[in-house]
């Protein structure tokens, strides 16, 4: 069954026939967890880096930036059976919305290097990924497989 994560959302699965799929990955990113021996993965769809900015709608939706919903994100999937150490992480997004110094905010981008610092600093490795440029995408993560798909102007490709 396909589930569709929306913006500044989260799905977590463990049954084989379902598919997470998030659309609209311009600045926002979309980041996928997968335990291939438990067969549990997650997706999340987030829109900003720090919920510094706002530290109540981040209260009231942490899925909203990558600060609060990373954690949330491996905090749900270990609840179903995940196990950092085999966690797969793949993400897509981070887009400019314009030409690279006409990107006042550099939104996509700050929320790639936060990702990552976060990841660091907890000691997860990023299996893949496909960020930047100025093409929105779509992911999906196929729980029964892993395999994670990003489609970007008429174009999939798998991480």
């Amino acid at each position: 069954m396909k589930h569709i994560v929306g913006v500044a959302d989260m799905k977590i699965s463990d049954r084989r026939g379902d598919i997470l799929i998030t659309y609209a990955l311009g600045s926002c990113l979309g980041i996928a967890i997968y335990d291939p021996e438990a067969c549990v993965g997650g997706l999340l769809h987030v829109m900003l880096p720090l919920s510094t900015i706002d530290p109540e709608k981040a209260t009231r939706n942490p899925f909203m930036f990558v600060d609060t919903g990373v954690p949330k994100l491996f905090i749900e999937c270990y609840k179903a059976g995940a196990k950092k150490e085999r966690l797969q992480v793949k993400v897509a997004g981070g887009a400019s919305s314009k030409t690279e110094g006409e990107d006042l905010f550099q939104i996509g981008r700050r929320n790639f290097i936060i990702l990552r610092k976060l990841l660091w600093r907890n000691g997860v490795l990023l299996s893949s990924y496909d960020v930047g440029g100025t093409l929105s995408r779509t992911m999906s993560l196929e729980i029964g497989t892993g395999r994670v798909t990003v489609k970007a102007d008429g174009i999939t490709r798998v991480l």
